[in-house]
């Protein structure tokens, strides 16, 4: 994505504040084309407009490919997980007038984009292993920032800065959503329903992919967090051959198409299928 006048897009000024070297732990500034810290450590711009901060290269099985990355955008754009888009907006207005929400695996920014369209106070950064993934979240909304980091690491942000952080079918590193989210911020930790997809798992033989039990969030969160609330979204749908193709490609089975004969099988596929789409969000409060 390009501005009117042609340049390369850059990092919203307000993303970049938040942002901390991934060396150094110093704050970042812009410098051209790179963000740069005091000691000189310089992160280039990608003429897409995110920033990569690793220091280390990452193993290729664990990050979304970029087959990966269109499948999801587009199915994403076909408006079946919008349900679970306006539950994370309720969560993020509930928490006042938020200025900075971070989604963490944010992959194509299909998520944290309807929120911000929502809330039009606040600003959003998008972080995830995948480069691919996020050369589309850089271009989901104007008030985005992207940036490429491992989620299990430290965070290259600075301490108390989101309102909210997002938490999309995603690893979830308790002791980084405490540090950024301010004293009183919100935590929305979105997980497959145990109804989700129930009629693919049996079909084609997906990986289970029920979520954690909400209260077992709860409970693996409860060092630093203090639930508030649990909700859920479902409804089912029609889908055609490619719709399911792209549905099962967007995640993590695209990478055991071998396994069972899922290639093979959804290859195979025509006609329609009737499929149940379960979201459950459990939503805490930060500790003092």
């Amino acid at each position: 994505m390009t501005t009117r006048s042609g340049t390369p897009r850059s990092l919203p000024p307000v993303v970049v504040s938040a942002l901390r070297c991934s060396v150094c732990s110093a704050p970042l500034h812009p410098d051209g084309r790179s963000l740069r810290c005091v000691r000189r450590h310089s992160f280039d711009l990608a003429k897409q407009g995110y920033v990569n901060l690793l220091r280390a290269g990452v193993d290729a099985g664990t990050a979304d490919t970029s087959e990966m990355a269109a499948a999801r955008a587009d199915f994403l754009a076909t408006g079946r997980y919008a349900p679970l888009v306006d539950v994370l907006a309720r969560v993020v207005e509930a928490s006042g007038e938020p200025e900075f929400v971070v989604d963490a695996g944010a992959g194509t920014g299909y998520y944290l984009a309807g929120v911000l369209d929502r809330v039009a106070s606040a600003w959003g950064l998008a972080l995830d292993v995948s480069a691919p993934a996020l050369r589309r979240a850089a271009k989901a909304h104007p008030r985005i920032g992207a940036v490429v980091w491992n989620l299990w690491e430290p965070w290259p942000v600075a301490d108390g800065v989101a309102d909210v952080v997002l938490d999309v079918f995603a690893p979830r590193n308790t002791a980084e959503f405490h540090r950024v989210l301010r004293p009183g911020g919100l935590l929305a930790v979105a997980t497959p329903g145990a109804g989700h997809l129930r009629e693919l798992v049996t079909e084609l033989g997906l990986l289970d992919i029920a979520g954690d039990k909400t209260d077992r969030i709860a409970e693996s969160l409860g060092d630093h967090f203090e639930p508030v609330d649990v909700d859920t979204a479902s409804h089912t749908a029609e889908l055609d051959a490619d719709e399911v193709r792209k549905l099962v490609l967007m995640g993590p089975n695209a990478h055991h198409l071998h396994r069972g004969g899922l290639g093979a099988k959804l290859d195979a596929l025509t006609g329609a299928t009737e499929v149940t789409f379960e979201f459950d969000v459990s939503v805490l409060r930060r500790k003092e």
